[in-house]
């Protein structure tokens, strides 16, 4: 298969468009893999190899984040080291950009500094719960519906792909993602509130925009988060802030 790419080039502040061709892909290559044949032919004519970001490969690390034809991956249902050329017909015209948002600066070409999502965690994203021994599971019983909610919410893997695709560049489903997984289990109450109200303050400091339910994170999510996340993270902000001001321990702070 061949195709005509169009990639987004950046060293420094300005970045423009460079047009290139790769031939001779086999339908079973991955994007990444397609990818690394372009840099390979690059690299033996003396140009200038195109920077992406990559890990595992394997749909599981969140590295790999690239706009394909103006969709995050790919617009497949998964990561885009999950997108395969056969999904493509031979001879087409792709277009790939790094991640747009003002909280994610661009490197170089296509790598963005993500480390804002790092420091939302920082704020709050932990439990205080020892971590010795595992407890005897009888001891704290969980329901299993709340089990599967909290799984569903843990699998994010902080690509970044819902906030590529908000108009606004929210990161609402990231952020409620990692504080719903650790609220909704037991381990977690002690820090719910403190918890809520830093994480969600810091988003707001990192320069990422406001929600205005468009569900957009939600279609270009590779792991298929569900927005009702985020009405129970603004759910929980409202009782941190306004209802019940509890202190680090849980326990209401003094009027």
């Amino acid at each position: 298969m061949n195709f005509s790419l169009k990639i987004w080039r950046q060293d420094g502040s300005q970045g423009r468009f460079e047009d290139y061709e790769v031939s001779d892909v086999s339908a079973d290559s991955s994007f990444l893999e397609m990818l690394d044949q372009l840099n390979d032919q690059l690299t033996e004519s003396g140009g200038d190899p195109v920077a992406f970001d990559s890990d595992c490969r394997e749909g599981v690390c969140g590295t790999c984040c690239l706009v394909i034809n103006g969709r995050p991956h790919g617009g497949r249902g998964g990561t885009t080291c999950q997108l395969y050329m056969r999904h493509f017909a031979d001879g087409e015209t792709i277009t790939i950009e790094p991640w747009r948002a003002t909280a994610f600066p661009v490197v170089r070409d296509l790598v963005v500094d993500r480390s804002a999502f790092d420091r939302i965690i920082q704020s709050g994203g932990y439990i205080t719960v020892h971590s010795g021994p595992k407890p005897e599971p009888n001891t704290m019983p969980i329901e299993p519906e709340v089990a599967e909610e909290a799984l569903d919410a843990a699998s994010c893997i902080g690509c970044g792909a819902c906030v590529a695709a908000c108009p606004n560049g929210a990161a609402m489903l990231f952020t409620a993602a990692k504080i719903s997984h650790l609220g909704l289990l037991p381990q977690g109450q002690p820090e719910r509130m403190e918890r809520v109200r830093s994480m969600v303050e810091k988003m707001e400091d990192e320069g990422f925009g406001p929600c205005r339910n468009y569900g957009e994170c939600e279609a270009a999510c590779p792991k298929d988060i569900s927005i009702k996340f985020i009405g129970r993270m603004n759910r929980d902000y409202l009782r941190a802030t306004m209802v019940e001001p509890y202190d680090r321990r849980g326990k209401m702070k003094p009027q």
